[in-house]
Order: C-alpha cells, then sequence, then structure tokens
C-alpha cells in the first residue's frame, strides 16, 4: 500500500458563521478562526475543513454559491482568507475548502446569464425542460421551478434558488476545473465535495445519485484537478455501499481519497419522512454497520469516521444521554471512532461535548430544510402534528449543529459581543471551552488523547493501517474489538449503553491507554454506563 500524507490525518470541521465573531456583527469570520489556531492546535488537529465562505446570498447557509472566486464580506476578504492560509502553514494544520459544485446559486453570473435567453452562452451550464417531470427537491416540492422570461422550467434538487449545473456541458466543466486548481494554486489541500454523487444524474430516466457518467466524471474531474497537487478529497455520498465506496476510493482509480457514507447515521430514519420521523437507535445495527465498513473496505481503500457534521444532531443528543451522562457518552462514542481504521472527523463544539438545543418557536430556527419540511408534513400534509415535528427537530434538525460555539460563560458563550444569528444553547454556562481546558478530566482533554495516539510513535501505524478484529460478545451495547499491526495490539472495549456489561480477560496487559471508568481490574472487566477502555497487551 503506498502511504499518503493525510492517512493519519485528524479533520476538524469549522462551520465559519457559528465559530468565532470578531466583528460584533454576531456572524463568525475568518479572522475568527485565525484567532483560534492556537486552541486547534493545542487540540492536535491536523486539517480544518471550512463550510463555505464563498460569496453567497445565504439561501443554505453558503451552500448556495454565486462566486467560487470571491470570499463573501460577511466572513471576510480574499486577504483574510490568503491569511488564514498562511498562519494556518504555521501550525502545520492544512485547510480544505467546501466545494459546492452540484449546483450553484441562482444569483451566480452563470445563471443570471443562462436566464436572459434560450440561446444564450450559458443557457447550457444549467437544466431546463419545457414541461417538469415529477421529481422531488430534497427540501420538499418539486425540483423544477418555472421561468417566465424564457418560458421554461429549470432543475433544482435542493431550493429553487440553488439551480443544478449541467455536466454534460463541457465549457462549464472546465470553468469549475480552472477555478478548483486557482484555489489549490492558493495553497489550500484540498476539498470536501459536497453532495459529490449528484453530478453523475440522469434526469431524463430520473437517476439522481450514483448515475452511469458519475465515476467517469470523477476521474477526469480528479484527473485535471487534484491529482495534480496530490490534494485530499472526501466526498458526500449519502447513498454509497460497500460497493460503491469501492470504487470512490480505490487507488487505482484515482477518484477521491475518501467518502463520507451515511448508512450509520440513516440507520433509524423513516422511509418517508427520513430524519423527521425516526425510532430510537438499535445499538446492535450502529455495531453490524460500522464493523461492516471496517471489515469490508480494502486494505487500501479509506473510509471517513464521524458522528457529527453542520447537517446532523449532536451525537450525545440524538443516540446518547445528553442529560445525566453527557460527558461519558461523547466520550464513550468518540473512543469507538477514533480506535477505527479511517479518518476521524471533528465538528466543532464535538471535543467539549456540545448538546442539540431545544427552540420552543419553529420560527426561532433558520434553517431551510426545517422550514419547508414543518409546511410540507405539519401545514400541507397534516402528516404530524406540532409537537411531533418539533420532537424530531430536538433529534435531527441541522440548526442542532450550527448553534454558536461555547467558547465561556460570557454573553453568549463568548462568540460574539453583538446578536448571534442564532440563539445559543444556554447550557454555555457550563459546557464550553473554558472550563474544559481548566479541567484535565474533560472530554477535550479525551479528544487530545485520542488525537495524540493517532499521530503517535508507539500505536499511531496500529490505528491507521492495523488489522481491524470485532470480538464476540452477546451485548448489544458492547463494542469490543481489536487493531493488530506488527507486534502491536490493542483491545477497545466501549460500553454505549446505561446497562452495564462484563467480559472475561485472560491474557495479560501491558499499558492502559483509556480508562475512563478507572477500572482496576483486568481479569473479569465490567464496563458501567459508557465506560471506554482501551489497552495494550
Amino acid at each position: 500500500m503506498e502511504k499518503k500524507w493525510w492517512h493519519n490525518n485528524v479533520i476538524y470541521q469549522i462551520y465559519p458563521k457559528s465559530f468565532n465573531d470578531t466583528t460584533g456583527n454576531g456572524i463568525g469570520d475568518i479572522q475568527g478562526i485565525i484567532e483560534k489556531l492556537e486552541y486547534l492546535c493545542y487540540l492536535g488537529v491536523d486539517i480544518l475543513w471550512l463550510s463555505p465562505v464563498y460569496e453567497s446570498p445565504m439561501k443554505d447557509n453558503g451552500y448556495d454559491i454565486s462566486n467560487y472566486q470571491k470570499i463573501d464580506p460577511v466572513f471576510g476578504s480574499m486577504a483574510d482568507m490568503e491569511q488564514l492560509i498562511k498562519e494556518a502553514k504555521k501550525h502545520d494544520i492544512g485547510i480544505i475548502m467546501d466545494l459546492v459544485i452540484n449546483h450553484t446559486s441562482d444569483q451566480h453570473p452563470w445563471f443570471l446569464e443562462a436566464k436572459k435567453a434560450k440561446d444564450n452562452a450559458y443557457r447550457d451550464y444549467y437544466i431546463w425542460k419545457d414541461s417538469p417531470t415529477d421529481m422531488e427537491s430534497v427540501f420538499g416540492g418539486s425540483a423544477w421551478t418555472y421561468d417566465e422570461v424564457t418560458d421554461q422550467h429549470y432543475f433544482h434538487l435542493f431550493a429553487e434558488e440553488q439551480p443544478d449545473l449541467n455536466w454534460d456541458n463541457k465549457a462549464m466543466r472546465k470553468d469549475i476545473y480552472d477555478m478548483i486548481n486557482w484555489w489549490l494554486d492558493k495553497g489550500i489541500k484540498g476539498f470536501r465535495l459536497d453532495v459529490i454523487e449528484l453530478i453523475g444524474k440522469d434526469i431524463d430516466k430520473g437517476v439522481t445519485s450514483n448515475g452511469k457518467r458519475l465515476h467517469p466524471r470523477l476521474q477526469t474531474l480528479a484527473k485535471d484537478t487534484f491529482n495534480k497537487y496530490d490534494a485530499f478529497t472526501v466526498g458526500e455520498t449519502w447513498s454509497a455501499s460497500i460497493d460503491d465506496a469501492r470504487l470512490y476510493t480505490d487507488p487505482k482509480r484515482k477518484e477521491l481519497s475518501t467518502i463520507f457514507q451515511f448508512e450509520h447515521i440513516t440507520l433509524n430514519w423513516d422511509k418517508t419522512y427520513n430524519k423527521f420521523k425516526t425510532t430510537p437507535l438499535d445499538r446492535k445495527a450502529l455495531k453490524d454497520v460500522l464493523y461492516k465498513w471496517q471489515k469490508e473496505l480494502p486494505d487500501d481503500a479509506w473510509n471517513s469516521l464521524f458522528f457529527n457534521n453542520h447537517d446532523l444532531g449532536r451525537v450525545t443528543s440524538r443516540w446518547g444521554n445528553d442529560g445525566r451522562y453527557n460527558e461519558k457518552c461523547a466520550k464513550a462514542f468518540a473512543t469507538v471512532l477514533h480506535m477505527m481504521k479511517g479518518i476521524p472527523f471533528v465538528y466543532q463544539g464535538e471535543e467539549i461535548a456540545m448538546t442539540n438545543v431545544k427552540y420552543q418557536h419553529i420560527d426561532d430556527y433558520n434553517d431551510i430544510e426545517i422550514h419547508n419540511r414543518h409546511r410540507e408534513y405539519v401545514i400541507e400534509q397534516q402528516a404530524m402534528t406540532q409537537h411531533e415535528f418539533l420532537s424530531q427537530v430536538y433529534l435531527n434538525g441541522r440548526d442542532n449543529a450550527r448553534t454558536p460555539m461555547q467558547w465561556d460563560k460570557s454573553n453568549n458563550g463568548g462568540f460574539t459581543t453583538g446578536t448571534p444569528w442564532l440563539r445559543p444553547n444556554n447550557n454555555y454556562l457550563f459546557i464550553n471551552v473554558d472550563d474544559n481546558l481548566k479541567n484535565k478530566q474533560s472530554v477535550f482533554y479525551h479528544y487530545q488523547k485520542l488525537i495524540k495516539l493517532r499521530h503517535s510513535e508507539d500505536y499511531g501505524d496500529t490505528l491507521v493501517y492495523g488489522a481491524f478484529i470485532p470480538c464476540e460478545t452477546t451485548y448489544d451495547n458492547l463494542f469490543l474489538f481489536e487493531r493488530h499491526h506488527k507486534e502491536k495490539r490493542l483491545l477497545i472495549a466501549v460500553n454505549l449503553g446505561e446497562s452495564s456489561v462484563s467480559f472475561e480477560w485472560e491474557r495479560n496487559v501491558d499499558d492502559i491507554i483509556v480508562n475512563t471508568g478507572n477500572i482496576d481490574y483486568f481479569k473479569s472487566i465490567t464496563l458501567n454506563a459508557y465506560d471506554a477502555l482501551v489497552f495494550s497487551y
């Protein structure tokens, strides 16, 4: 296997709008990220993934880009971005950008031109039809919007303000490639590719994800851009199976470095209402899916490891107990994740066990998806009550991840001196960075330890390249597995439940690496609620 520079990296996702505001306008900015580089360096992460900071009308919080080569003034300037790249490099931290190339904003110059006339040079950069199909938008409603000027409908898999690009158009593809290379020339280390599985769509056949043209397009895209720079790329692929992942990440195919697959995330989602109608998480099902991806993805392919991101509720609230056991719960989920093979992703605030927020009124939420689905499911279809809908928003709504970062006990959690764009979670008074840094047993220091292990001379290769070996257990909530590499052996035992579990261990124990339950007897081992134990033998 050819070793890559990113194999042992840990990536920290920043949602810039909610990270750190230095201007007092209530919105996080690039200078706010620069201001916190020392903190991120202390945590130990290698790469920062920035959610979009490009120029945007912000209909979908920056995932509707109106200019790929400008920074939105709300975040700062291109000079700020260049400073961030330079300053991060001094801390041995790379930057990857969030790249949205399935669609643009309807305010992008390409689309403004395309709307002018059917024979406009940019018309074919987007997808138009005289008569719409019955395809639906991910955010609810039709995926087609009528344009009176040219008497045609344009296609958008997301909001109507996010028209899909036409990847059949050669000129459009070249403009995208040129833009990507322009960013890589600035010194960024790569990209997270938003909904990249959709660029092979075939509208006429009703195919959106994993179309026949997807992989050839990815190979050409990578050949003309990423692979010239040895860039790191991670693709967002909601529908990816193991077989799909083998294609995306096979080094010989030269498509993507790794992918986000969501099989574990959607385990308890409803087939019709998705995240807005869920059941309690089946721990065995979670274990089975995580283990399957560990065992069946080839050794030279790479998986992404995550429980949190900007689209998901916080893991301790969504799948754990964010009250009595919040800190232990956070450490337990983190231990499972960071002890597996792949690239671990840490979402801002995860390292201090931030939780979901419970706004009492739907108007307190900002997210376009929440509002569109509320209108559709509660008002129009009357498929669920307001209470039922909000109960699911409290678990899975995207704004749970987007509340301001909780730095300290000061007003608004130290995020801003102004009025925040989204109201902070009131628990910043006792869940914040400042308190975590003062307590050596905090969740922050647990994350720091896990990251150091992946970088360490003693155990780094075992965690990065070692074999994954699941252990038999009758407990659904006991995640028990080993990692082997050459002469190194690690046992990982984590209780992802509230009832205690036990197992026998007949061998010697050499080095206790993680022990959140203060376990002191290692022959018959009992793990109480959310205990995590890692040792070498």
